[in-house]
């Protein structure tokens, strides 16, 4: 199995660049993206049911080492970096284009698992992309895995599209993007931790994939979508106060009557 893992940067302290329209990455440490947490965790829970082993790719600057190998400690048994100066500026297609790349590469798999959507870009669209490009099945959204069956080759999954829960059989290969629901990720053990710090992560640059990428269809050169332009959207005009108490409930009822809402 592979698990596709975004490393974010932490969203609470990331600065923006607003003249070009894209995130500083190197403004706040680079960790798991949330959704992907989920995916690790199911992936991990698969292998400890059916056997098997996990392997997790990421495209990401070379700082985001830490972050692969908090998913070493988490129960992935190796991970591969994708970093390489003509990796960066790339959008969802680009981006995805890269890792199906990696996967082309990696050769043999039966299950590739995502997060929906990462907190930094939320588009959800790498995880269907790759897939579009490998030709493998996909199935978005997976609120459950209900079975994997290896020898005809196919699992039953269920998914929240919407207006209803979707029971989707696919075939393996397959891609599945998972929710958040599906399961609560388990806390990385002391033990673990340490055996991920020793752990190696393989890292592949452009040059390591020359036999199967189209250079013109990584990076910044294979995007075709443009940022015009990004701002802060601040708020104005308002002016908050805090009211406690039983005489905070008088104000409100107060305040109310005033503007004609009771």
């Amino acid at each position: 199995m592979v698990v596709l893992m975004k490393p974010t940067p932490d969203i609470t302290r990331v600065r923006f660049d607003t003249e070009r329209g894209t995130v500083d990455r190197s403004s706040a440490e680079l960790e798991v993206n949330p959704f992907d947490l989920h995916a690790i965790e199911e992936a991990v829970r698969i292998k400890e049911k059916l056997g098997g082993r996990v392997t997790v790719i990421s495209m990401a600057p070379p700082h985001a080492e830490p972050a692969l190998r908090d998913a070493i400690a988490r129960g992935a048994d190796s991970a591969i970096l994708l970093s390489d100066r003509k990796f960066a500026g790339a959008d969802t297609l680009a981006t995805s284009y890269t890792l199906a790349s990696a996967l082309r590469k990696l050769g043999s798999f039966d299950l590739v698992l995502c997060g929906e959507k990462s907190v930094d870009g939320d588009t959800g669209q790498v995880c269907p992309e790759v897939a579009e490009f490998l030709g493998l099945p996909h199935a978005p959204y997976v609120v459950k895995i209900e079975s994997i069956n290896p020898k005809p080759g196919e699992m039953v999954v269920v998914s929240d599209l919407g207006p209803g829960y979707y029971r989707i059989k696919v075939s393996l290969p397959a891609v599945v993007s998972v929710t958040k629901e599906i399961n609560v990720p388990r806390k990385p053990r002391f033990k673990d931790v340490l055996k991920a710090k020793r752990a190696k992560i393989e890292v592949w640059t452009a040059d390591d994939l020359a036999d199967i990428i189209d250079r013109d269809r990584i990076g910044f050169k294979g995007s075709p979508t443009r940022v015009v332009k990004a701002f802060y959207a601040f708020t104005s005009g308002r002016n908050p106060e805090i009211v406690k108490g039983e005489e905070g409930v008088r104000q409100i009822i107060e305040y109310l009557r005033k503007a004609g809402v009771i």
